[in-house]
């Protein structure tokens, strides 16, 4: 019988160890260490399970769970071992002696040295150390037969014979190299990559080791400040995943994202088109190194099927995914939406033309992995992702659910790697093991929703079709196409032009103000100094139309009360003394300050009016005519002022003042009425009550009478 598959989870306060199928049980022999665990990893062989605690760092053996040997290694955040479990290697945080120079953070040791399980750092334990100041890539990469191990510095990529760190073995220079990938498979090859840098494209290159004169691939590319090198099982071509950390295009927020093949004997490169505009969710090489699946393009995404010529060989339907899984023996492969997505998992067989077997409801999922033996799916919900319903589930291939555990603040979670000859895949289909007591609990409780939700429609819109602008593009819908206004069409800051919202489907509606300047005029101008413009422009024109129809109306008046035309009608004579009237009774509505201006000034008005009676109009024949003089009797015409206010002024600066003055005789009358009602009032308020005879003072000053 096979070993039993394992995984390992850590959390808060302890770090489990879990034989899974079909026993689901804790490894016997494994003793749960409690407290402050910062990290723990398998070996690559799946020989060894190792831990850090702030004062050493435990390797066990995974199959029995005994301890194997300890190192005195203090504080360390970072675990690793090489592909054979021959060494394990440390990382601290970069700190520096008393005497100002950096300590060595990084060491690498020998998990087991003469047989010897608790050999320490006196013994000569400790194969070479390093300083590595930053987290990332801070591990050594290893050769699949440990024979080589490199590390990149400044300008140049380091190897070394594994069993001596202390001496370089060969170089790379390579002047602004940034990261590196070492070949999986039997040949030593390494890709590097070298960023964009004063002008010239970036590039990625393949070496022989130690063959390093000239590459034997290369591709040069722009618009690449990071990449990702992902290698195929055997070594003989690797995917570089390229991307920017800004999008100049305005299209997305997290950069444009490329993809790009190439082979290890330099027989072929090429960029990889993608049919769909939008980000790449995801890249991942199938175990027969022959084909690669790719999730790209906007919501819904498109997964496609490629082969090392990059050609595509199969399009999965459009759906919310952005994660592709294949299993170990590559029988099957999943195709995933995580993160924000709903967590739905498909699963297609390979060998029966991508035929969908089931699909699994995952939410709240953060870790999805394949098992060991090809027919289970681990997926786990950890924080600080989502720091509730944390624990870890197990799924059968066919959909089932296997296994389920609650735990608190789970922080990680991996199966044991094991080979896949230890597991040979028969059919994984049948016969399905029963499922552990805590699934067939934790489906007890789950509700099925009788009917489901779906999205919310308003009562007007529900029992109606969807229009087709509502649509995904997996439902029938439009394809989604970006217009670049992420980044280049929102106007902030006075850049670009702003972009005017837009209802789907209704009419579009131009912005036709009367008076107000072109759109097209305004194209060097903030949106702030474009309104401020508008604002000026409209004050201008509103005072000088304002301006202009007083005057018309001041010269129409005095030419209709001095210069009566013979030939009117009684009647409409009578219409003019009662407009002239009414006019007289509004003019009395005005303040009293106004009228007693004008009682105050009468000798100033006479000159004035007599000037104006003595005007002749002309005849309707254009010879002048002598008008007849106006009776003693009759009272001469009060000219109109020409002082111009905006609607809702009422009069001059004085009148404003005056306006002001009442304002706060009223507000001290009311001040007045609550504290005789008995409220308490503030410093402020009675000194404002205080102020009420020089108010008055003032009023009188400015001639208003009460």
């Amino acid at each position: 019988m096979a070993a039993p598959t394992q995984f390992a989870y850590r959390t808060l306060k302890e770090i489990g160890v879990v034989d899974a199928s079909p026993i689901y049980d804790s490894l016997p022999g494994f003793e749960r260490p409690q407290g402050n665990l910062r990290c723990c990893v398998y070996s690559p062989c799946g020989r060894y399970f190792a831990w850090a605690s702030p004062e050493r760092v435990t390797v066990v053996d995974a199959s029995v769970g005994h301890i194997i040997t300890t190192l005195p290694a203090q504080n360390v955040f970072e675990l690793g071992f090489s592909p054979l479990g021959t060494f394990i290697i440390t990382w601290q945080r970069p700190t520096k002696d008393d005497h100002g120079d950096a300590v060595r953070n990084l060491k690498v040791w020998r998990v087991v040295v003469e047989g010897r399980p608790d050999a320490g750092e006196d013994e000569h334990n400790v194969v070479g150390h390093f300083v590595q100041k930053s987290q990332t890539g801070w591990n050594l990469q290893y050769t699949f037969d440990e024979q080589y191990c490199a590390r990149v510095v400044t300008n140049e990529v380091q190897f070394y014979q594994s069993g001596d760190l202390a001496t370089v073995w060969s170089k790379l220079r390579l002047e602004g190299v940034m990261d590196f990938e070492l070949s999986p498979g039997q040949n030593h090859a390494i890709a590097v990559f070298v960023p964009e840098r004063k002008g010239q494209p970036a590039a990625v290159k393949v070496f022989n080791v130690p063959n390093f004169d000239a590459p034997v691939s290369q591709k040069t590319f722009f618009k690449g400040d990071k990449v990702q090198l992902k290698w195929n099982a055997e070594g003989t071509s690797v995917i570089v995943l390229a991307q920017t950390e800004v999008d100049k295009s305005g299209k997305s927020y997290y950069g444009e994202t490329t993809l790009y093949l190439l082979s290890a004997n330099g027989g072929f490169d090429s960029r990889i088109d993608l049919d769909k505009d939008g980000p790449i969710h995801d890249v991942t090489w199938s175990p027969n190194s022959k084909e690669f699946g790719v999730v790209y393009g906007y919501m819904p995404a498109k997964t496609t099927i490629f082969n090392t010529k990059a050609v595509a060989t199969h399009n999965f339907p459009l759906g919310p995914r952005n994660t592709i899984l294949f299993s170990p023996h590559g029988r099957f492969v999943l195709v995933a939406g995580f993160g924000n997505l709903a967590g739905q998992m498909d699963i297609y067989d390979v060998e029966k033309d991508f035929q969908k077997i089931c699909m699994i409801e995952a939410s709240n999922a953060s870790v999805c992995e394949w098992s060991p033996d090809g027919k289970h799916i681990l997926t786990a919900t950890t924080s600080p992702r989502l720091r509730v319903d944390n624990g870890v589930r197990i799924w059968h291939v066919g959909g089932g659910l296997m296994y389920n555990e609650e735990l608190q603040e789970l922080y990680h979670v991996t199966w044991r790697p094991q080979s896949t000859t230890q597991h040979p895949l028969e059919n994984p289909l049948h016969p399905v093991t029963t499922p552990h007591a805590s699934a067939l609990a934790y489906l007890g409780t789950v509700k099925t929703p009788s009917k489901p939700a779906g999205a919310y429609r308003p009562p007007g819109a529900r029992g109606q079709v969807t229009p087709l602008a509502f649509r995904r593009e997996d439902e029938g819908g439009a394809a989604y196409v970006s217009n670049g206004s992420l980044s280049m069409g929102l106007g902030a800051n006075g850049f670009g032009k702003s972009r005017k919202r837009e209802v789907p489907g209704a009419e579009t509606v131009t912005d036709d103000t009367p008076g107000a300047a072109p759109a097209d005029g305004d194209d060097n101008l903030s949106k702030a100094a474009a309104k401020n413009k508008k604002k000026r422009e409209a004050k201008k024109a509103k005072d000088a139309a304002e301006k202009a129809a007083g005057l018309a109306a001041w010269v129409e008046g005095v030419t209709s009360d001095t210069q009566p035309s013979p030939s009117r009608s009684p009647e409409r004579k009578d219409r003019r003394g009662h407009e002239r009237n009414r006019s007289r009774g509004q003019t009395d509505a005005r303040p009293r300050s106004n009228q007693g201006r004008r009682d105050a000034r009468p000798h100033e008005r006479q000159p004035h009016q007599q000037q104006h009676s003595k005007q002749t109009p002309p005849a309707r024949n254009g010879t002048p005519s002598k008008a007849p003089p106006p009776p003693a009797s009759a009272p001469a015409p009060e000219a109109p002022e020409l002082s111009v206010t905006s609607p809702g002024g009422g009069g001059g600066a004085q009148d404003k003042k005056i306006r002001a003055l009442l304002k706060k005789l009223r507000a001290i009358d009311d001040l007045k009425m609550r504290r005789a009602g008995g409220e308490k009032l503030e410093g402020t308020q009675i000194k404002k009550m205080d102020t009420e005879d020089e108010v008055k003072r003032e009023l009188e000053g400015l001639g208003w009478k009460d």
